[in-house]
């Protein structure tokens, strides 16, 4: 048992390049969005690769931020916003890896290869990307789904069962949207009209929270909720008569994307999970589970028709993205205030 074991092994090593990830043993610790990792995931790649991996959860890239900024050094992989990587790259957060040399790096929508937050591919590949609007259950509101009014200037058949999200960039930018300003915005005038808006609306939110949306949806703890596109579409599955509003004020895009840490101790593991991400198999093993379209060309051929037919899968042609850039820090400390008074 033994000779065959290190027969397996070698060959592994040997073919690992071609097959994907080698086996090797020891452990990944792997810091992810809530609700963002199949479980079944992890287990093929523990099963491939003997890699033991243990995952905790956050629910903004603002928490990750404060946790890594800490020094915390126990996590091996973790999954950042587009608009975020430039700021943990300045602070020597992540480390660089080269993705664009790993196996399965190929197999990337050109598209996809060469982002504007890592354009060299130096230190990421992308997660998922998706978009973030809002959900409604069309049951409880009757009126127009076309506009993110609903959502900001609430109906008072969903005053009191709004839920937003935990994360101040992401209600900054949907309220901004909503507002026609620019994002990244720090003329007094339109802050002044952010935080009014944020404010009038504060009184009907039950909720400022990015975890179990799923779960408060489908139950009808909350009638209508900021959502990301994919978070809607698992929720819709649980409760048909919600709808993913994709709004003619437009929608702001996103994309996560995996990295690792400066202060990781299992680089090499890290790495071969990196490129177990970008094999088309494991690709649709996570868009089933989060809902959300991935990077990897070739993953719709393991997915269930049921996605190639599903709005939030598959957003308009017409709809207007915008993907939110890299924000100033005076901007954050301005959306920072703002947030804290709405908070209190």
């Amino acid at each position: 048992m033994k000779l065959n074991r290190l027969i397996s092994m070698v060959l592994a090593l040997l073919f690992g390049v071609a097959a994907g990830p080698a086996w090797a043993g020891g452990e990944l610790n792997l810091y992810n969005w809530t609700n963002y990792t199949p479980p079944e995931l992890l287990q093929k790649f523990e099963k491939e690769t003997g890699i033991k991996v243990t995952l905790d959860t956050y629910d903004s890239n603002e928490t990750l931020l404060a946790k890594l900024k800490s020094g915390a050094s126990g996590y091996d992989a973790v999954v950042i916003s587009g608009d975020f990587v430039p700021i943990f790259v300045a602070q020597n957060l992540i480390q660089p890896i080269d993705a664009a040399k790993l196996n399965g790096f190929s197999n990337l929508k050109p598209k996809w290869q060469k982002r504007d937050w890592d354009p060299d591919a130096r230190f990421t590949i992308p997660w998922v990307w998706g978009i973030t609007s809002y959900t409604v259950d069309t049951a409880v509101y009757k009126g127009p789904t076309d506009s993110l009014k609903p959502l900001f200037e609430p109906p008072p058949e969903l005053q009191g069962k709004l839920g937003m999200l935990g994360s101040p960039t992401e209600v900054m930018s949907l309220a901004l949207l909503y507002l026609g300003k620019p994002e990244c915005n720090t003329e007094p005038a339109d802050l002044q009209a952010l935080n009014a808006l944020l404010q009038a609306q504060r009184p009907f939110v039950k909720v400022y929270n990015s975890d179990g949306i799923i779960e408060r949806q489908s139950s009808g703890e909350t009638a209508i909720h900021q959502q990301w596109s994919g978070s809607a579409l698992r929720s819709r599955f649980e409760l048909p008569s919600l709808k993913f509003v994709y709004a003619k004020e437009g929608a702001v895009g996103f994309m996560d994307n995996l990295a690792v840490p400066s202060s990781a101790r299992n680089v090499e593991n890290a790495k071969l999970f990196v490129s177990f991400m970008m094999q088309p198999e494991n690709a649709a093993m996570l868009s089933a589970f989060t809902g959300y379209p991935n990077a990897v060309a070739g993953s719709d051929a393991f997915l269930d028709a049921k996605y190639a037919k599903a709005p939030e899968f598959n957003p308009p042609d017409d709809v207007k993205l915008t993907f939110i850039p890299t924000c100033s820090a005076q901007t954050i400390k301005a959306y920072d205030r703002i947030w804290t008074k709405l908070r209190q």
